[in-house]
């Protein structure tokens, strides 16, 4: 699977088949997590044959469930934390839908006393990701057009159309997309649009989207 086609592929699954994430796979997402820590700088980990992560009232009101395994965004804190872990977060997201698997990004229905033991101190949580092999593929939620989600004035390049359109495929809290893409002298920049709940989250999560599809770098 390209890159490209997990992002067609990738839909937010809450509902897990009792199957444990293979040893090879394991390596494979383990070494890819290590990668972004690298770039990043944040403390990315995954958590394997875990299902106290979601063991809590809110996982079970939010319709999650098998959810053994989940993805723990981390690491120091600093100014542009939020927007690090979506982007980076995002990429992980797309390289375990590459690798056979789902996921599901969540900022509340995770069991945090569980969660927070695995934060070292002085470290900051910022969202968690359900991982495993879903009960199906989920499915996609209507969106915003592209026109809704930029401030261009005049014709736009083939790259940054595509750009968008994969943005519009990105994950954001409760399918807001308060985000919007702008073009000056051919360099493409993203800023949120809106209030919104986890919307700097939501910004990286939508740049690395664009990245992916356009080829060129976004300015935040």
């Amino acid at each position: 699977m390209t890159l490209m086609e997990a992002i067609d592929a990738r839909h937010s699954v809450r509902a897990y088949k009792d199957t444990p994430i293979p040893h090879d796979v394991r390596e494979q997402l383990d070494a890819f997590v290590s990668e972004c820590n690298k770039e990043s700088g944040l403390n990315i980990t995954v958590a394997y044959d875990d299902p106290e992560g979601f063991d809590s009232r809110l996982a079970h009101y939010g319709s999650f469930s098998n959810v053994n395994n989940y993805i723990i965004l981390k690491g120091s804190k600093r100014s542009d934390f939020d927007f690090v872990c979506g982007y980076y977060g995002e990429k992980i997201v797309l390289k375990a839908q590459q690798l056979g698997l789902n996921t599901c990004w969540t900022a509340l229905t995770f069991n945090k006393k569980k969660v927070k033991e695995l934060v070292p101190a002085g470290e900051k949580l910022c969202m968690v990701i359900a991982l495993g092999y879903g009960e199906t593929q989920g499915h996609p939620h209507k969106g915003k057009s592209m026109y809704d989600v930029i401030d261009v004035e005049g014709g736009m390049p083939e790259w940054f159309v595509a750009g968008v359109e994969a943005a519009l495929k990105a994950p954001t809290a409760v399918n807001q997309q308060k985000f919007c893409f702008m073009l000056e002298n051919d360099e493409p920049s993203v800023r949120v649009k809106g209030l919104g709940t986890y919307t700097k989250v939501d910004l990286g999560i939508a740049a690395y989207h664009f990245e992916a599809a356009s080829g060129k770098k976004v300015k935040a």
